[in-house]
């Protein structure tokens, strides 16, 4: 499968170099020798610390990256005021997220000590997701929204990070009150309803998500935070009216917002009413549109496409690049591979013997699924667009990085979960 993995992304590579230049680009050997050695190292350290771990979630993510790396290539070659390769510095990132990812498989020998830091997890996570708020706007906002930290040119998306250690803390939490959570007080339409001092954690996780949406301008972190709040606790509890609590509560604050915030309300009108803002606010989103019906079905071929055309190719609308120049059956493709890593996880959580892996797990994967929802949906008007990236595709370090770590802890669950448990000695054996 890693072979696999490394096979097609540099196929892909060749053909950008065939279509822009019309011959193989001399750096191909290097390009696959480079990746192949990352993967080989990574393997090997799967092969030591989570031996029995799911085979398939490293070649998933391994060719999501390789293929993010041809496409970020691909739109290095017709930007007119490229300085730099960020090819290349998405693959210094890469190399940096391999390098977290067999830390946290060292580090973390078992994934029930997480537990333990419940509470500091909370602490660190919110203080990672309040941070770019509370800086002065010079500091932390890009594109009009407030979550980055930008300092003598570096910068860091803390909110990548924050959404591990929520998962983490949420996880914990649950496994803790689970049992009173999913108390009933009344039965409404079918639906058990919790009792109303059980409420206040669904507030809290409400508030946060509405302050990441007034006060950060990131409508994608705050359905993201809020959406696998809800989700792990409909999986901790069996309870559905947790859903439906939950749904009505981010629409009543979305709506809220929409007719008390100027900003809040442009997203929906450029989602809504795309074509009477293409010269302006909605450019971005009319020329992924246009990119997407020339790709059609199949799509214009590797190279062969505009997707310069769009604003922020290469980070925020990767997706739309893909579906010009590899069409509808390569976006499928793609988005085919993330079924495939959020089933796997979801496997693992299911399959894993204690309470707080199957939340771990759960909520990983379900943030990897929101993830890639929120921005294909974003990008193809199913929803307002979010700003957030879409994993492994997107050039940007922050994410990257942080989803090699959301890797490295399913497979530490997985490993777990398909650990063969020691059998125990015969009854009367070494008896005389």
């Amino acid at each position: 499968m890693l072979l696999f993995a490394v096979a097609i992304p540099l196929a892909a590579y060749v053909i950008v170099g065939l279509t822009r230049t019309r011959r193989v680009p001399t750096d191909t050997l290097n390009y696959g020798l480079g990746l192949a050695a990352l993967l080989v190292v990574a393997h090997i350290a799967v092969r030591r610390f989570a031996r029995y771990a799911d085979p398939l979630l490293l070649p998933c993510a391994a060719l999501l990256n390789g293929l993010g790396l041809v496409l970020i290539h691909r739109l290095d070659l017709v930007s007119p005021k490229a300085q730099r390769s960020d090819a290349t510095l998405q693959l210094i990132w890469s190399t940096i997220g391999i390098a977290l990812f067999i830390a946290v498989l060292a580090a973390v020998r078992d994934h029930r000590r997480l537990q333990r830091y419940t509470y500091t997890s909370m602490l660190l996570g919110l203080l990672l997701l309040a941070a770019p708020s509370l800086l002065p706007a010079r500091f932390s906002e890009v594109n009009g929204a407030r979550n980055w930290i930008r300092f003598a040119g570096f910068s860091i998306q803390p909110g990548e990070f924050a959404k591990i250690l929520l998962v983490v803390f949420v996880a914990g939490f649950l496994v803790a009150k689970k049992d009173a959570l999913a108390l009933a007080s009344r039965r409404f339409l079918g639906l058990d309803l919790p009792r109303g001092r059980d409420l206040g954690p669904v507030l809290v996780a409400w508030l946060v998500s509405i302050g990441l949406l007034v006060r950060g301008r990131d409508i994608g972190m705050s359905m993201l935070f809020f959406g696998f709040f809800i989700v792990m606790l409909y999986i901790a509890t069996e309870r559905l009216s947790w859903v439906f609590i939950g749904v009505l509560l981010f629409a009543g604050g979305t709506f809220a917002a929409y007719h008390l915030f100027a900003h809040v309300r442009e997203r929906f009108e450029i989602w809504l009413h795309p074509f009477a803002y293409a010269k302006t606010t909605g450019y971005q989103l009319v020329q992924a549109l246009y990119g997407f019906a020339d790709g059609g079905l199949l799509g214009t071929g590797l190279g062969n496409g505009r997707p310069d055309l769009v604003p922020f190719a290469k980070s925020d609308f990767i997706i739309a690049t893909v579906g010009e120049e590899l069409g509808l059956t390569g976006l499928m493709a793609i988005l085919l591979v993330y079924v495939v890593i959020v089933s796997r996880g979801m496997r693992a959580a299911l399959s894993v013997r204690d309470s707080f892996g199957k939340l771990l797990a759960a909520g990983l994967a379900v943030s990897l699924a929101l993830q890639v929802f929120v921005v294909v949906g974003g990008v193809t008007r199913l929803i307002p667009l979010t700003g957030i990236t879409t994993p492994f595709l997107s050039y940007g370090g922050s994410s990257l990085v942080s989803n090699w770590a959301i890797i490295a802890l399913l497979l530490k669950v997985s490993d777990a979960a398909r650990r063969p448990i020691p059998a125990r000695p015969s009854e009367g054996v070494g008896r005389p």
